[in-house]
C-alpha cells in the first residue's frame, strides 16, 4: 500500500472527504474554516495523508499537524481531527476562473491508482462553503462510508 502526503486541506462532509487544493494564499484554509464552521469535520489543513483501502482513495489527517488549521492574520488554532474517510472530489482553487456552469461528468485525477473528479473552484465572496458542499453533493463520487468498515466492527449507534 503507498502512503503519501499530499499539500491540500482536506474535510469530510457527509461520511466523504473534499481535498481543497491550490497556491499558497489561494483560500484552502479559509475555506476549510468555513466548511468547518458549518459541521465538517477536519481532516488536514496544508496537509493530508492519503492511502488506497480497497481501491478506495482514503484521506486521514497528516503526521505532525493533526487537528491544526491556519486561520490567516491570526495563527494557528487546533480543532477536532476527523476521522479518515473516502475522497469524493478535489476542489482546485487559484486556476483560471472557473466556467459558471462546469463539463460534466469532470475531469478526474488518479492519485495511488484511484481517479477522482476535480472541479475547478474559486471560493470568492458569495458563499463559498454552500457552493463547495454543494460541489461534494452534485459531483463526487457516490461511496458509502459504511462499506469501510471492517465486518466485525461494533455498531456505535446504539
Amino acid at each position: 500500500m503507498t502512503t503519501i502526503v499530499l499539500q491540500a486541506s482536506a474535510v469530510v462532509i457527509g461520511g466523504r472527504a473534499l481535498l481543497i487544493e491550490g497556491p499558497p494564499g489561494s483560500g484552502k484554509s479559509s475555506l476549510a474554516l468555513a466548511l468547518v464552521d458549518r459541521g465538517a469535520g477536519l481532516i488536514g489543513d496544508d496537509g493530508v495523508t492519503l492511502t488506497v483501502e480497497s481501491g478506495v482513495l482514503i484521506a486521514s489527517p497528516p503526521p505532525h499537524i493533526a487537528g491544526l488549521l491556519e486561520v490567516r492574520g491570526v495563527g494557528l488554532v487546533s480543532l477536532p481531527i476527523a476521522p479518515p474517510a473516502p475522497v469524493a472530489l478535489i476542489l482546485s482553487l487559484g486556476g483560471p476562473v472557473p466556467e459558471r456552469l462546469p463539463e460534466t461528468p469532470l475531469p478526474r485525477r488518479t492519485i495511488n491508482g484511484v481517479a477522482v473528479p476535480v472541479l475547478g473552484f474559486d471560493p470568492g465572496t458569495i458563499a463559498p462553503a454552500p457552493r463547495a458542499e454543494w460541489a461534494l453533493a452534485m459531483h463526487g463520487l457516490d461511496i458509502k462510508p459504511a462499506s469501510l468498515c471492517r465486518p466485525d466492527a461494533p455498531d456505535d449507534s446504539a
